[in-house]
């Protein structure tokens, strides 16, 4: 893939497909080539695994163009497409939100993931400016020349009000309006058993992204539940930091280093993890 047009428009087959999109979520740039070296299609961020490893909390603390900096170094190392965790958009209006939105194309990304909540409040924004930021961004693709991959989150499910049922519902109509928006894909957040799952893929009869969380069923299962892209969201980042803790625990307490060593790349291979794969812009 030499152009970012051409990685978009095959980032966006990919959701598509028969068997779901496995999309692992990355947090620097050796995180990022092992995704991609291993055999994955195309790598996301993580925005809480990235703003993590910067000192800053999940959320939009961080400057955006701290952000968009470390979006730059992902994707320069890689060959594959990248979509990129805007958060909220790191911004309150529509035209802010296209600056920010900008500025990760121009990083080298072809795909956002955009959520529907303040981190802040935890308030969901309303549905009619949440539309106006989605239709800002196929603006701004539309001008850039790049058909951007828009995954439009919701997260109904955990800030709406009411019973178990109002938020499902809530979760429904919110993905009917990202999906009538021109969004390529919607993310139901918080969604992991089968038969709730399969309720909102017949909902919106659209491409669906679920998390890889405790209890999500498997690959081939998700695929018969039409679900068309699996996202790893900050779980990587939560097992490579388990594994640094069990090996802390190890060494203190037993003397030992075999969580350590076993398993390990080496120094020629962390050092060529650093390579770019497309030159500086």
């Amino acid at each position: 893939m030499n152009s970012q047009r051409e990685k978009a428009e095959v980032f966006r087959e990919l959701h598509h497909k028969k068997k779901p999109l496995v999309l692992p979520n990355a947090w620097d740039v050796p995180s990022a080539r092992i995704f991609e070296d291993e055999g994955f299609r195309a790598v996301a961020t993580s925005s809480a695994g990235v703003m993590a490893s910067l000192g800053f909390p999940d959320g939009e603390d961080i400057g955006r163009g701290e952000y968009i900096r470390a979006v730059k170094r992902i994707s320069r190392a890689l060959s594959i497409p990248l979509s990129v965790d805007a958060v909220a958009g790191f911004g309150r209006t529509p035209r802010e939100v296209a600056v920010t939105v900008k500025m990760i194309i121009t990083a080298g990304a072809v795909g956002l993931n955009i959520e529907d909540f303040d981190h802040a409040t935890k308030r969901l924004f309303p549905v009619r400016l949440q539309v106006e930021k989605l239709k800002a961004i196929r603006k701004v693709g539309e001008l850039l020349g790049i058909p951007i991959v828009i995954n439009a989150r919701t997260d109904a499910l955990r800030y709406s009000q009411g019973s178990e049922e109002g938020r499902f519902n809530e979760a429904v109509m919110r993905g009917r309006a990202f999906r009538d928006a021109d969004a390529d894909c919607v993310y139901p957040m918080g969604l992991v058993d089968p038969k709730s799952i399969s309720s909102y893929a017949k909902a919106l009869d659209f491409p669906i992204n679920v998390m890889v969380r405790k209890g999500l069923p498997t690959l081939s299962v998700l695929g018969e539940l039409r679900v068309a892209r699996v996202s790893f969201g900050p779980g990587a980042s939560y097992a490579a930091l388990g594994l640094l803790r069990r090996i802390s625990r190890e060494i203190l307490a037993k003397g030992t280093y075999d969580s350590l060593v076993e398993g390990s790349i080496t120094f020629d291979e962390l050092n060529g993890l650093a390579m770019r794969r497309r030159p500086l812009q």
